[in-house]
């Protein structure tokens, strides 16, 4: 029997979310809790009648009070459990068949594999995890372990170095949890082709794993073929790669940071790409497109990938603004018949208010631009239909006519 330390009991009228198999209970549904569970303590949820509803882990601290386990009555949530729960997502990710040409891809997805509050990348023989929540704070080092029985890993390294854990009431933190000791720069594969990846010190786990299968449309030789490319916020130069082994044209890559640029050239140099017509350019991406359409320079083929603009709701108004700017100085720098790949990995800017903006971006800059593709998540971070918020990059492949 699974080992409650205490009762989470609903409002009246507030179990329909918990029926309906999302995974969080915020603190507005609680109308009490019996017994005195700590925070990552699993709790057991019912409704204003007593009704056993799920299985949750509980935290105080956070407005999302609780984080389903399992709706099911005879689940026995112990460390037997979360090896199966572990074991099933890694399956999943095997049933799509990325090895060997991939070797980085996200092993468990959090809610949407049914672990809430936890990340674990691959990267070739090298996991990390990213613990978000308190309830897998407090199992990390167990899941560590069992993650190195399936996977085989050498080592796991911890990237817990994220905003959301302060709503957790976590410090952030990062370091190794198990095995050795990654290198500096860790090789993976990607569609054949070789990275370099600082699983220490790089964004969110080292590479934005999500974008692989946009990269791939993208390095495609009928969009980019000899075309002009300006690759904005290129951090270690994922889309210039896939692009430059397609044949592209000079590619002009944008990074506020020094030291990623020079990552994304060490990159091209890893697959042999001699190619000195490419910039690596520094610099605020607002002011250098600014300078570029005030200089008359223009592009074939422009790829917005900016960082996340909204991290709570007060930061969705401005964050649109900034979104409409960036693409209203795209549409500006774009060449006629040329192609924009624009994104948004903004979770509470949607992909109907997100198309909005852009729209709103072309008609001030006086373009008429026409959908080649809606593009998403890579199929390694499922969206679950009954979590609508695991659906979180969003983006246009757009053709300026």
């Amino acid at each position: 029997m699974t080992d409650y330390r205490g009762t989470l009991q609903l409002k009246r009228g507030r179990e329909k979310p918990v029926e309906n198999r999302h995974p969080w209970i915020f603190s507005g549904a609680v109308e009490a809790v019996h017994g005195d569970p700590e925070p990552g303590d699993l709790v057991a949820v019912v409704d204003s009648r007593d009704r056993w509803l799920a299985t949750a882990y509980y935290n105080a601290r956070s407005q999302i009070r609780a984080r389903i386990l399992s709706w099911e009555a005879d689940d026995i949530v112990d460390e037997a459990w979360w090896y199966a729960r572990l074991q099933a997502a890694i399956g999943r990710r095997l049933a799509l068949q990325l090895e060997p040409d991939t070797t980085a891809y996200r092993l468990v997805n959090a809610e949407a594999d049914f672990l809430p509050g936890l990340v674990v990348d691959r990267y070739a023989d090298y996991l990390v995890l990213q613990a978000l929540t308190m309830g897998i704070e407090r199992r990390k080092a167990m899941l560590a372990s069992a993650l190195s029985e399936l996977t085989g890993a050498a080592g796991i390294v911890e990237r817990s170095d994220v905003d959301v854990r302060e709503k957790e009431g976590l410090p952030a933190t990062r370091g190794l949890l198990a095995g050795e000791q990654p290198p500096p720069s860790v090789e993976i594969r990607e569609h054949g082709l070789r990275f370099l990846v600082n699983l220490m010190e790089g964004h969110k786990t080292g590479l934005y794993l999500d974008q692989r299968e946009n990269r791939a449309l993208l390095g495609q030789p009928r969009f980019v073929s000899g075309k002009e490319l300006l690759n904005v916020f290129a951090y270690t130069g994922g889309f210039a790669v896939l692009a430059a082994a397609a044949g592209a044209g000079p590619i002009t890559n944008i990074d506020s940071s020094v030291a990623v640029l020079e990552q994304a050239e060490r990159n091209m140099a890893q697959n042999g790409f001699d190619r000195p017509g490419d910039e690596y350019l520094a610099g605020d991406a607002f002011k250098v497109l600014r300078h570029y359409r005030d200089t008359g320079r223009q592009f074939d083929v422009i790829i917005l990938d900016p960082p996340k603009f909204a991290h709570s709701q007060r930061d969705v108004q401005p964050a649109c603004r900034g979104y409409k700017d960036l693409n209203w100085l795209a549409f500006r720098l774009l060449r006629p018949g040329g192609l924009l790949a624009t994104f948004s990995c903004s979770g509470l800017v949607d992909a109907d208010l997100f198309q909005k903006v852009v729209f709103g971006a072309a008609v001030d800059a006086g373009r008429d631009a026409q959908i080649l593709f809606r593009l998403g998540q890579a199929p390694d971070h499922p969206i679950l239909l009954t979590f609508p918020e695991s659906a979180y990059l969003k983006g246009l492949l757009l053709r300026v006519v």
